[in-house]
């Protein structure tokens, strides 16, 4: 989503269009986004601010795929979240009890509030046999006054006060990719993952065995794809190049 469809809540050029071609043609598509802030009803509505409408049957984010990794680990499950009302929500949905006491998993989200007591009682309860689980490896995301730290950074703070890893659902894990290629029965031969990042779009996508396809409109540059040890099967200026294609 960002870098690819939108840059700081604009549309990127081309991206209204190669929706409304994939809508005409009548093509299967997932808009992803390690972002766990937003449900996808509200993130469809600040998508359609920035004049790309996107329903939200066609968003998938790494808070969704959390839920549905956890559902299936330990179904009716205990946890203590840490993020917003994405994240929440999904767990909810997915039939989690939220708790802090004696959780089955600690999960780490995105937020623009982390508090200090909830970052500790998260180490504790990890210390005490809580699963760690963070959705996104992110370590800054992005805003108009510069980065701000991120899931990431949080979760390597957690990390070194307890000696635990979390387990990262959202990409590169390829498996982010496969629960969205499920929603829409999509096979690999026949689906493209179409991203900006070679760290975490490219590789997750290759992984799961998609024609992965690098736009140059976000974070990534022609000049870093050489300090990868593995390529996109193509590299294009941005999504408007598509068009033509579809």
């Amino acid at each position: 989503m960002d870098g690819v469809l939108v840059h700081e809540n604009q549309a990127v050029p081309g991206a209204v269009e190669l929706l409304q071609r994939w809508v005409d043609t009548s093509k299967r598509f997932l808009v992803l986004t390690n972002n766990s802030i937003y449900t996808p009803r509200d993130l469809s509505a600040r998508l359609r601010g920035s004049g790309l409408e996107i329903p939200e049957e066609n968003l998938w984010t790494s808070a969704l795929a959390t839920a549905q990794f956890l559902k299936g680990q330990m179904p009716h499950g205990k946890a203590f979240v840490i993020g917003e009302a994405g994240l929440t929500t999904a767990l909810h949905e997915a039939g989690f009890i939220l708790t802090d006491q004696n959780p089955d998993y600690v999960v780490l989200g995105e937020t623009r509030t982390y508090s200090f007591e909830a970052i500790t009682k998260a180490i504790r309860l990890i210390a005490d046999g809580a699963r760690f689980i963070a959705t996104n490896p992110d370590a800054t995301g992005p805003s108009k006054e510069g980065p701000l730290p991120a899931t990431g950074a949080i979760a390597a703070l957690i990390s070194k006060a307890t000696n635990r890893d979390p387990y990262i659902v959202g990409k590169p894990n390829p498996m982010m990719f496969r629960s969205a290629m499920n929603r829409i029965e999509a096979h690999s031969e026949t689906t493209a993952m179409i991203g900006d990042r070679m760290d975490t779009d490219i590789i997750a996508g290759m992984e799961a065995g998609l024609h992965t396809v690098l736009v140059l409109t976000g974070i990534t540059q022609p000049e870093d794809v050489n300090a990868y040890p593995f390529r996109p099967d193509e590299i294009l200026n941005s999504v408007a190049d598509l068009i033509p294609r579809i």
